[in-house]
Protein backbone atom coordinates (compact mmCIF):
# COMPACT_ATOMS: atom_id res chain seq x y z
CA UNK A 1 0.00 0.00 0.00
CA UNK A 2 2.34 2.75 -1.12
CA UNK A 3 1.52 6.20 0.23
CA UNK A 4 1.10 9.54 -1.48
CA UNK A 5 1.33 12.54 0.88
CA UNK A 6 0.39 16.00 -0.31
CA UNK A 7 -1.72 17.55 2.46
CA UNK A 8 -2.31 17.24 6.16
CA UNK A 9 -4.52 14.85 8.10
CA UNK A 10 -6.22 15.36 11.45
CA UNK A 11 -4.94 12.38 13.40
CA UNK A 12 -1.77 12.47 15.48
CA UNK A 13 1.29 10.25 15.63
CA UNK A 14 1.34 7.18 17.87
CA UNK A 15 4.53 6.08 19.56
CA UNK A 16 5.05 3.42 16.87
CA UNK A 17 4.64 5.79 13.92
CA UNK A 18 6.55 8.60 15.62
CA UNK A 19 9.52 6.34 16.34
CA UNK A 20 9.70 5.51 12.63
CA UNK A 21 9.30 9.17 11.63
CA UNK A 22 6.18 8.34 9.59
CA UNK A 23 4.07 11.25 8.47
CA UNK A 24 0.29 11.06 9.02
CA UNK A 25 -1.75 9.67 6.15
CA UNK A 26 -4.01 12.03 4.21
CA UNK A 27 -7.43 11.31 2.72
CA UNK A 28 -5.79 10.74 -0.67
CA UNK A 29 -3.11 8.52 0.90
CA UNK A 30 -5.70 6.39 2.64
CA UNK A 31 -7.79 5.90 -0.49
CA UNK A 32 -4.79 4.95 -2.62
CA UNK A 33 -3.27 2.70 0.01
CA UNK A 34 -6.57 0.89 0.54
CA UNK A 35 -7.16 0.29 -3.16
CA UNK A 36 -3.55 -0.66 -3.87
CA UNK A 37 -3.74 -3.25 -1.11
CA UNK A 38 -7.09 -4.68 -2.20
CA UNK A 39 -7.72 -7.32 -4.88
CA UNK A 40 -9.43 -6.46 -7.11
CA UNK A 41 -8.62 -2.76 -6.58
CA UNK A 42 -12.23 -1.60 -6.70
CA UNK A 43 -14.37 -0.58 -3.72
CA UNK A 44 -17.61 1.31 -3.11
CA UNK A 45 -17.37 4.84 -1.79
CA UNK A 46 -18.92 3.81 1.55
CA UNK A 47 -16.06 1.39 2.24
CA UNK A 48 -13.43 4.05 1.53
CA UNK A 49 -15.34 6.54 3.68
CA UNK A 50 -15.37 4.10 6.59
CA UNK A 51 -11.63 3.49 6.29
CA UNK A 52 -11.15 7.26 6.41
CA UNK A 53 -13.20 7.35 9.61
CA UNK A 54 -10.59 5.12 11.28
CA UNK A 55 -8.24 8.11 10.94
CA UNK A 56 -10.80 10.69 12.07
CA UNK A 57 -11.25 12.00 8.53
CA UNK A 58 -14.74 13.28 7.79
CA UNK A 59 -16.87 11.72 5.07
CA UNK A 60 -16.96 14.96 3.13
CA UNK A 61 -13.15 15.16 3.09
CA UNK A 62 -12.86 11.62 1.71
CA UNK A 63 -15.47 12.30 -0.98
CA UNK A 64 -13.69 15.48 -2.05
CA UNK A 65 -10.45 13.49 -2.30
CA UNK A 66 -12.22 10.87 -4.43
CA UNK A 67 -13.55 13.52 -6.83
CA UNK A 68 -10.12 15.11 -7.18
CA UNK A 69 -8.47 11.73 -7.81
CA UNK A 70 -10.96 10.95 -10.56
CA UNK A 71 -10.28 14.35 -12.13
CA UNK A 72 -6.51 13.73 -11.92
CA UNK A 73 -6.82 10.34 -13.63
CA UNK A 74 -5.82 8.31 -10.56
CA UNK A 75 -9.23 6.65 -10.22
CA UNK A 76 -12.25 5.82 -12.37
CA UNK A 77 -15.75 5.87 -10.98
CA UNK A 78 -18.63 3.65 -12.05
CA UNK A 79 -21.88 2.82 -10.25
CA UNK A 80 -20.72 4.25 -6.95
CA UNK A 81 -17.45 2.31 -6.94
CA UNK A 82 -13.92 3.58 -7.39
CA UNK A 83 -11.12 1.65 -9.10
CA UNK A 84 -7.48 2.24 -9.95
CA UNK A 85 -6.55 3.42 -13.44
CA UNK A 86 -3.90 1.71 -15.59
CA UNK A 87 -0.94 3.66 -14.21
CA UNK A 88 -1.74 2.67 -10.64
CA UNK A 89 -2.57 -0.89 -11.64
CA UNK A 90 1.04 -1.12 -12.82
CA UNK A 91 2.17 0.07 -9.39
CA UNK A 92 0.00 -2.56 -7.73
CA UNK A 93 1.67 -5.21 -9.89
CA UNK A 94 5.10 -3.99 -8.75
CA UNK A 95 4.12 -4.09 -5.09
CA UNK A 96 2.64 -7.57 -5.50
CA UNK A 97 5.92 -8.67 -7.03
CA UNK A 98 7.82 -7.22 -4.07
CA UNK A 99 5.77 -9.37 -1.72
CA UNK A 100 6.06 -12.60 -3.73
CA UNK A 101 9.13 -12.21 -5.92
CA UNK A 102 9.75 -14.66 -8.75
CA UNK A 103 13.25 -15.91 -8.18
CA UNK A 104 15.34 -18.63 -9.79
CA UNK A 105 18.34 -20.65 -8.66
CA UNK A 106 21.44 -18.51 -8.71
CA UNK A 107 24.60 -19.89 -10.30
CA UNK A 108 26.88 -16.93 -9.63
CA UNK A 109 26.17 -14.96 -12.80
CA UNK A 110 25.19 -11.29 -12.86
CA UNK A 111 23.02 -9.25 -15.20
CA UNK A 112 24.92 -6.28 -16.62
CA UNK A 113 23.27 -3.42 -18.50
CA UNK A 114 25.38 -0.80 -20.25
CA UNK A 115 23.75 2.36 -21.57
CA UNK A 116 24.68 2.47 -25.25
CA UNK A 117 22.43 5.23 -26.57
CA UNK A 118 24.14 8.47 -27.69
CA UNK A 119 25.05 11.08 -25.11
CA UNK A 120 22.74 14.02 -24.72
CA UNK A 121 19.59 11.97 -24.26
CA UNK A 122 16.54 14.00 -23.20
CA UNK A 123 16.02 14.20 -19.47
CA UNK A 124 12.72 12.34 -19.78
CA UNK A 125 14.48 9.34 -21.34
CA UNK A 126 17.12 9.27 -18.62
CA UNK A 127 14.47 9.47 -15.92
CA UNK A 128 12.41 6.70 -17.52
CA UNK A 129 15.48 4.46 -17.66
CA UNK A 130 16.33 5.07 -14.00
CA UNK A 131 12.79 4.22 -13.00
CA UNK A 132 12.89 1.04 -15.07
CA UNK A 133 16.21 -0.03 -13.58
CA UNK A 134 14.92 0.57 -10.06
CA UNK A 135 11.85 -1.54 -10.84
CA UNK A 136 14.16 -4.29 -12.18
CA UNK A 137 16.17 -3.95 -8.93
CA UNK A 138 19.46 -3.19 -10.63
CA UNK A 139 22.03 -0.93 -8.97
CA UNK A 140 24.29 1.57 -10.72
CA UNK A 141 28.00 0.80 -10.31
CA UNK A 142 28.94 3.94 -12.19
CA UNK A 143 27.05 6.22 -14.53
CA UNK A 144 25.60 4.13 -17.34
CA UNK A 145 26.58 0.77 -15.82
CA UNK A 146 23.89 -1.24 -14.02
CA UNK A 147 24.06 -4.75 -12.58
CA UNK A 148 22.68 -7.30 -10.13
CA UNK A 149 22.81 -11.05 -9.51
CA UNK A 150 20.83 -12.93 -12.15
CA UNK A 151 18.38 -14.56 -9.73
CA UNK A 152 15.14 -12.78 -10.69
CA UNK A 153 12.67 -13.93 -13.31
CA UNK A 154 10.94 -10.85 -14.78
CA UNK A 155 10.58 -9.21 -18.19
CA UNK A 156 12.60 -6.16 -19.18
CA UNK A 157 10.56 -3.19 -20.33
CA UNK A 158 11.26 -1.65 -23.75
CA UNK A 159 12.92 1.43 -22.26
CA UNK A 160 15.59 -0.84 -20.73
CA UNK A 161 16.21 -2.90 -23.87
CA UNK A 162 16.21 0.08 -26.23
CA UNK A 163 18.69 2.18 -24.26
CA UNK A 164 21.00 -0.56 -22.97
CA UNK A 165 23.10 -3.48 -24.13
CA UNK A 166 22.62 -6.45 -21.80
CA UNK A 167 25.37 -8.89 -20.86
CA UNK A 168 25.93 -11.71 -18.40
CA UNK A 169 29.14 -12.03 -16.40
CA UNK A 170 30.71 -12.78 -13.04
CA UNK A 171 32.79 -10.42 -10.85
CA UNK A 172 36.46 -11.20 -10.33
CA UNK A 173 36.34 -10.33 -6.65
CA UNK A 174 34.03 -11.21 -3.77
CA UNK A 175 30.41 -11.02 -4.98
CA UNK A 176 29.11 -10.41 -1.45
CA UNK A 177 31.47 -7.47 -1.12
CA UNK A 178 30.25 -6.10 -4.45
CA UNK A 179 26.63 -6.44 -3.33
CA UNK A 180 27.43 -4.53 -0.13
CA UNK A 181 28.90 -1.72 -2.24
CA UNK A 182 25.85 -1.53 -4.47
CA UNK A 183 23.16 -1.68 -1.77
CA UNK A 184 22.99 -0.42 1.81
CA UNK A 185 22.09 -3.84 3.15
CA UNK A 186 22.64 -3.03 6.82
CA UNK A 187 20.49 0.08 6.55
CA UNK A 188 17.70 -1.78 4.75
CA UNK A 189 17.75 -4.58 7.31
CA UNK A 190 17.62 -2.19 10.27
CA UNK A 191 14.59 -0.40 8.84
CA UNK A 192 12.88 -3.71 8.04
CA UNK A 193 13.34 -4.94 11.62
CA UNK A 194 11.94 -1.68 13.00
CA UNK A 195 8.90 -1.89 10.72
CA UNK A 196 8.29 -5.54 11.62
CA UNK A 197 8.37 -4.71 15.31
CA UNK A 198 6.12 -1.67 14.84
CA UNK A 199 3.54 -3.71 12.92
CA UNK A 200 3.39 -6.12 15.86
CA UNK A 201 2.82 -3.45 18.51
CA UNK A 202 1.01 -0.61 16.70
CA UNK A 203 -2.51 0.04 17.94
CA UNK A 204 -5.20 0.98 16.97
CA UNK A 205 -5.81 -0.27 13.43
CA UNK A 206 -5.19 3.19 11.98
CA UNK A 207 -1.62 3.10 13.28
CA UNK A 208 -1.05 -0.41 11.92
CA UNK A 209 -2.37 0.83 8.57
CA UNK A 210 0.18 3.66 8.57
CA UNK A 211 3.05 1.34 9.48
CA UNK A 212 1.90 -1.26 6.93
CA UNK A 213 1.96 1.34 4.16
CA UNK A 214 5.57 2.16 5.06
CA UNK A 215 6.43 -1.55 5.25
CA UNK A 216 5.16 -2.20 1.75
CA UNK A 217 7.00 0.83 0.43
CA UNK A 218 10.16 -0.53 2.05
CA UNK A 219 9.67 -3.94 0.44
CA UNK A 220 9.66 -2.22 -2.95
CA UNK A 221 13.31 -1.33 -2.30
CA UNK A 222 14.40 -4.82 -1.23
CA UNK A 223 17.21 -5.80 -3.64
CA UNK A 224 16.03 -9.44 -3.50
CA UNK A 225 19.54 -10.83 -3.52
CA UNK A 226 20.46 -14.52 -3.33
CA UNK A 227 20.89 -15.79 0.22
CA UNK A 228 24.63 -16.24 -0.34
CA UNK A 229 25.06 -12.48 -0.76
CA UNK A 230 22.96 -11.36 2.20
CA UNK A 231 24.09 -10.62 5.75
CA UNK A 232 23.03 -13.15 8.37
CA UNK A 233 19.49 -13.03 9.78
CA UNK A 234 18.11 -11.10 6.82
CA UNK A 235 14.65 -9.77 7.84
CA UNK A 236 12.96 -9.59 4.43
CA UNK A 237 10.76 -12.66 4.78
CA UNK A 238 9.71 -11.74 8.32
CA UNK A 239 8.55 -8.34 7.12
CA UNK A 240 6.62 -9.94 4.26
CA UNK A 241 4.95 -12.37 6.62
CA UNK A 242 3.98 -9.65 9.09
CA UNK A 243 2.57 -7.51 6.30
CA UNK A 244 0.55 -10.48 5.01
CA UNK A 245 -1.02 -10.83 8.46
CA UNK A 246 -2.04 -7.18 8.40
CA UNK A 247 -3.44 -7.51 4.88
CA UNK A 248 -5.69 -10.36 6.04
CA UNK A 249 -6.91 -8.19 8.90
CA UNK A 250 -7.67 -5.29 6.55
CA UNK A 251 -9.35 -7.53 3.99
CA UNK A 252 -11.70 -8.87 6.65
CA UNK A 253 -12.57 -5.34 7.68
CA UNK A 254 -13.21 -4.25 4.10
CA UNK A 255 -15.53 -7.21 3.55
CA UNK A 256 -17.61 -5.96 6.47
CA UNK A 257 -17.65 -2.45 5.06
CA UNK A 258 -18.68 -3.61 1.60
CA UNK A 259 -21.44 -5.79 3.01
CA UNK A 260 -22.58 -3.18 5.53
Amino acid sequence: MPVQMNDTAPHGDSSATAALALRPLTARSIVLSTLLGHHPPRLPARALVRVGELFGIAEGTVRVALSRMVAAGDLRQTDGCYALTARLLARQSRQDESRSPRTRRWHGDWEIALVTTPEGRPAAERTALRQAMAALRLAELREGSWLRPANLDRPRPPVATEQCTWLTGTPDGDPAGLAARLWDLDGWAARARALTAALSRADPLADRFTVAAAALRHLLSDPLLPDALLPGDWPGERLRARYAEFEQELSGLLRQYVAG
